[in-house]
């Protein structure tokens, strides 16, 4: 399979574009994961438009990734195609108080020029790890502000190959999920609607949920960010602490002891020690207070 689909994807981007048994723990935040078959990074829109339309025809499975930070990839691999949209498709442009941006531009890099160009509303995205295209994806959110208070349109692929620019209120953003995640359509970029504000005010508010972060969160390990989501009228994380589980370990995965809701590689960690950690402690949690833990985390490849 992949000779012949490297060859196909050869007339579309360039050969230093494409690369074959791809270790999957260098793209991934959680330094986890098997060979990808093939893996590709396009500069283009249109050139994942044709790699998509390639995997398509040939019906070869292909799977979308930014910086793989809410991403657990199988110890096996994928056996298709990845395309990455991250660091070859983050252009950030800036006209009055919009910013529009591809979709492999970090959150935190949207931010500091949020911050830069004196507009406000961003603030509460600039800590969380992942790109524009994950994020309108998952309706990414944290301390108070979702992507869907701050998006005017996504630009998206649609699964029959079309290219449309959709406005933020037909997108049916929910907890975690929108119509981009319903429906498998692949966010090539978004505007962003922002206010004016005072450069100081922003960056102080930066600062405060950096701080918050560092003090809360388990950031010296990787991870894939929070773990489960949140049940509704519970917290994940304080379900897990009350259950007796932190710092519970399964090989060289582990609850953090500094934040229940992560799960961290404490080194050599495989895809399997987090899946069957997850599994325990998704089982103990409903066991002790009859509540379902469901992972925040995407899987990818064989478990």
């Amino acid at each position: 399979m992949e000779r012949s689909i490297y060859n196909e994807l050869s007339g579309i981007i360039t050969d230093e574009q494409i690369k074959l048994e791809e270790p999957m723990k260098n793209h991934t935040t959680f330094r986890i994961g098997g060979p990808a078959k093939v893996f590709v990074t396009p500069r283009t829109s249109e050139e994942v438009r044709a790699i998509v339309a390639v995997c398509r025809e040939g019906k070869i499975p292909y799977y979308i990734v930014g910086n793989g930070s809410n991403l657990l990839v199988s110890d096996q691999g994928y056996e298709g195609v990845i395309i990455q949209i991250y660091r070859e498709m983050n252009e950030i442009r800036v006209e009055g108080d919009t910013i529009t941006a591809q979709a492999g531009a970090l959150l935190s890099a949207i931010a500091n020029r949020a911050l830069e160009e004196g507009l406000a509303g961003f603030e509460f995205a600039s800590g969380i790890p992942g790109t524009l295209g994950g994020a309108c994806i998952m309706n990414a959110g944290a301390y108070g502000g979702e992507m869907k208070d701050v998006i005017g349109e996504v630009t998206l692929l649609t699964p029959e190959g079309e290219v449309r620019a959709v406005p933020a209120d037909q997108m049916e953003f929910g907890y975690r999920t929108s119509i981009a995640a319903r429906t498998g359509a692949i966010v090539l970029g978004a505007g962003i609607q922002l206010q004016r504000g005072d450069k100081d005010e922003i960056r102080a508010r930066m600062e405060e949920l950096r701080e918050k972060r560092v003090s809360k969160q388990p950031l010296e390990y990787p991870s894939a960010g929070s773990t489960f989501k949140r049940p509704e009228g519970y917290f994940a994380g304080k379900l897990i602490q009350d259950a007796g589980l932190r710092g519970f370990a399964v090989g060289g995965a582990q609850v953090s002891e500094k934040h229940c809701g992560f799960v961290v590689n404490k080194g050599g960690a495989t895809a399997a020690d987090v899946a069957e950690l997850m599994r325990r402690v998704s089982d103990k949690v409903e066991e002790q207070f009859g509540v379902r833990l469901e992972p925040e985390v995407k899987r990818l490849g064989e478990f």
